[in-house]
């Protein structure tokens, strides 16, 4: 006999109520398996801001709006990261290091200012883009995936001015949110 001979045969053995309920717990097993794997994307990687760049964190993360362009913030695990419903999600993280591409001689000449916050931007590698703040007192990033909104910059000015009433410029140390902040890095 062989193996193929061997399983339905077994099966004919199994009482009448048993086989006919055996169909039904797989097709349930397959489900449970693919909803179990099918739940919230992974959270992005919490950056970890310098001890001189956290009181400008702590103030940026509180003043960020809970809605940006009509889609809800949803709960992440670290305090120094947003992410709001977008499909594809956009994520703002505050503290993170000094992008390798500001190291070029001309790397700011071509960076935006939206609403008084200059932006070094660059591609993300899928498509989208990557922006971090420039000369202030802790790096934020904004990722704009690929089809997040009609232009990838259009969550810029609502970010920018999150940015320019808690993290200063280098030099400045004007502002409420800055009041408790210590010497710059």
């Amino acid at each position: 006999m062989t193996r193929a001979d061997r399983v339905p045969r077994a099966l004919k053995a199994l009482p009448a109520p048993l086989r006919w309920l055996s169909a039904p717990v797989a097709l349930l097993g397959c489900v449970a398996l693919l909803v179990g794997n099918w739940g919230a994307p992974a959270q992005p990687a919490a950056p970890t801001p310098r001890a001189s760049e956290l009181p400008y964190c702590e103030a940026f993360a509180r003043a960020l709006p809970q809605s940006l362009l009509g889609r809800a913030r949803t709960p992440t695990d670290s305090p120094f990261v947003a992410v709001w419903n977008s499909s594809p999600r956009t994520v703002v993280r505050c503290g993170v290091p000094r992008p390798d591409g500001l190291n070029g001689p001309r790397a700011l000449d071509s960076a935006p200012e939206v609403n008084g916050v200059q932006w070094f931007d660059e591609p993300d590698g899928e498509g989208g883009y990557r922006f971090t703040t420039v000369l202030r007192y802790a790096n934020v990033e904004v990722t704009v995936p690929a089809g997040a909104y009609p232009n990838y910059a259009d969550p810029l000015p609502s970010v920018s001015d999150v940015v320019a009433a808690t993290v200063p410029i280098w030099g400045e140390k004007a502002g409420a949110a800055t009041a408790s902040a210590s010497a710059a890095p």
